[in-house]
């Protein structure tokens, strides 16, 4: 409770931090301290210390596992702000608003990590789907900002439309918005209650764009301002999925077997076409929106798999997918040339950058010792522990073989091509630290993930 009435609070303070405060970067270190805040009293949160006591009668319970994703949550954006708050200040003119609507999304962010009723769920996903269309077109004078944006709204729109209907299917036959109450042991599930859990599968789907409802995706993350890019792609995305797990672990846990089969659908072509469209991507930020296709596949074994190897995984993957993800596109958004050719010689005008660079990648394609790599194994381990999961557990580890392929040609422009001179970009001693502790971390959380699981249980 501490983070929802907190980052509530802080958006309406960024609001009118752009009529009090003239200096930018007055605005932006305003920003920066709201987000340590915020993380430090979700921490103090997950050591008993509650400072906002509401009764939310049941629809809201802030447990363990919700508690330690908002800290990654807001851990990541406070490093986002850092790395990229300056860059926002290029998209418009409204810069305090920007830094208003992440934290109304971090407000919906706990919702979702936390939900114990339908209705939370859907408030959640729209306080953070809402303030997404508008910085998808925060950039009012590009024309590719504004259909990124009508596109994300009218699809987003129809999704909310299907999630909406899927809650109404499941309270006419249960007769109840309360997530433990759905289904219960033993019990036969009717057609109604059958097709609206499909919705909400459906729904939750697009909203984490998992194939076949990940069209919108490319279009969106290639259109939107990278500076909102890396955060739609990576926070929000993350939060989703959490949701996503919490909504069919505890609502439809013992319908497993009857929609375990949607699941490999999905798994399978979010993974197939999310890695083979991406070996063929020119732009490195078109292909990181098809990346980031691909590695909701990998995430999506989670909820295939559903069980604890699966959660502390989800944790693990979020974290590392998050930091590194963030930390490229906070590099990509100060070049002027988004294709791979844009990365030639990038290692010899920048070698500090292009050795962080190659951290990020080397997680995202699942190296060993580092975080995406064992992130990878605990995904597979779940898979492997769930009946009928080793034909999808070697399906993954061949499209993560083939993730490699298009990883490493960046890491190939950067070192083994020559480029010219303007490859060289302008970055503050604050903003290399930073990258350098999110690539430490990585290693880190490669070599010792129990620093992050030992949350989870204590």
């Amino acid at each position: 409770m501490n983070a929802l009435i907190l980052s509530a609070a802080l958006g309406v303070i960024m609001m009118f931090s752009g009529i009090l405060l003239k200096s930018k970067s007055a605005i932006r270190m305003l920003a920066i301290a709201g987000a340590a805040l915020l993380l430090l009293v979700n921490l103090a949160e997950m050591n008993g210390m509650v400072l906002f006591h509401v009764n939310t009668r049941g629809m809201i319970v802030f447990d363990q596992f919700g508690l330690l994703f908002n800290t990654i949550a807001f851990a990541c954006t406070l490093l986002y702000f850092i790395l990229s708050g300056k860059d926002m200040e290029k998209v418009g003119n409204n810069f305090s608003d920007y830094f208003a609507l992440i934290f109304f999304i971090c407000c919906g962010i706990t919702l979702t990590s936390s939900f114990k009723s339908l209705l939370i769920l859907f408030l959640g996903i729209e306080i953070i789907s809402i303030p997404l269309y508008i910085l998808t077109g925060s950039d009012k004078k590009n024309l590719k900002s504004n259909e990124a944006s009508l596109k994300y709204f009218l699809l987003g729109s129809f999704s909310t439309g299907i999630m909406l209907m899927g809650i109404a299917l499941i309270y006419g036959t249960r007769g109840s918005f309360d997530v433990a109450r759905l289904f219960g042991p033993g019990e036969v599930p009717s057609v109604l209650l059958m097709a609206g859990l499909l919705l909400l599968l459906f729904s939750m789907a697009f909203k984490v764009s998992a194939a076949p409802f990940h069209f919108w995706t490319p279009d969106v993350y290639d259109g939107a301002p990278t500076v909102f890019t890396s955060y739609m792609a990576t926070v929000v995305k993350a939060a989703v999925f959490i949701a996503f797990i919490r909504l069919f672990d505890e609502g439809f846990g013992f319908l497993h077997p009857n929609w375990k089969i949607f699941f490999v659908i999905i798994t399978v072509a979010t993974l197939f076409i999310g890695n083979i469209t991406a070996v063929f991507q020119q732009s490195v930020k078109r292909m990181l929106a098809y990346s980031s296709i691909a590695q909701a596949g990998f995430m999506m074994l989670a909820l295939f798999a559903m069980n604890t190897d699966a959660k502390e995984g989800l944790l693990l993957y979020t974290t590392a997918y998050c930091l590194a993800t963030i930390g490229i596109f906070a590099v990509l958004v100060r070049m002027k040339d988004y294709t791979f050719d844009g990365f030639n010689g990038f290692a010899k005008h920048q070698p500090l950058l292009a050795g962080v660079l190659t951290v990020f990648l080397l997680s995202l394609a699942g190296i060993p010792l580092t975080g995406g790599f064992i992130a990878k194994f605990y995904m597979l381990k779940a898979a492997m522990g769930a009946s009928q999961g080793l034909g999808l557990l070697i399906f993954a580890v061949l499209m993560a073989a083939v993730s490699v392929y298009y990883y490493f040609r960046v890491i190939q422009a950067m070192y083994f091509k020559e480029g010219e001179e303007n490859a060289r970009i302008e970055t503050s001693a604050g903003f290399r630290y930073t990258l350098v502790l999110m690539a430490a971390l990585i290693i880190l959380l490669g070599v010792f993930p129990n620093l992050l699981l030992g949350f989870f249980y204590f």
